[in-house]
């Protein structure tokens, strides 16, 4: 009896590879054992890097929320500090395009934290 291969499915596995590689360029995109290597590592990569745009993203808003603080004389730390102390829960995201796009709702943020800072530091005293 012959040996069967399943040409089928090897087929269909050998497909999903070289559609994964393709805009690869050279042998990347044509030859299944480079296109393999070529794939897991790619994968690799994407697999890191949705979790570095996250941090990234993270810093940014942070930097965002920093230089909108700065302006209105309060530091990021002290403007979290002074927004938890007033029970605000904005999330960086939000705080970060409330800073760039509406400079007087940012505003009256740091002015509420800034209420709440010296109530928090009257009730300490």
């Amino acid at each position: 009896m012959p040996r069967a291969t399943n040409s089928a499915a090897s087929r269909k596995r050998r497909k999903r590879i070289l559609l994964k590689a393709r805009g690869f360029r050279s042998a990347r995109s044509k030859l299944i054992r480079t296109a393999k290597d070529a794939v897991t590592k790619a994968q690799q990569w994407a697999y890191r890097d949705r979790k570095n745009r996250k941090r990234s993203f993270r810093g940014l808003w942070i930097q965002r929320i920093n230089a909108g603080a700065k302006q209105n004389g309060m530091t990021y730390s002290r403007f979290m500090e002074g927004l938890k102390a007033a029970g605000i829960e904005l999330d960086r995201k939000v705080l970060s395009d409330i800073a760039i796009h509406d400079e007087a709702a940012f505003a009256a943020l740091v002015g509420k934290a800034s209420a709440a800072l010296e109530e928090k530091a009257k009730a300490t005293a």
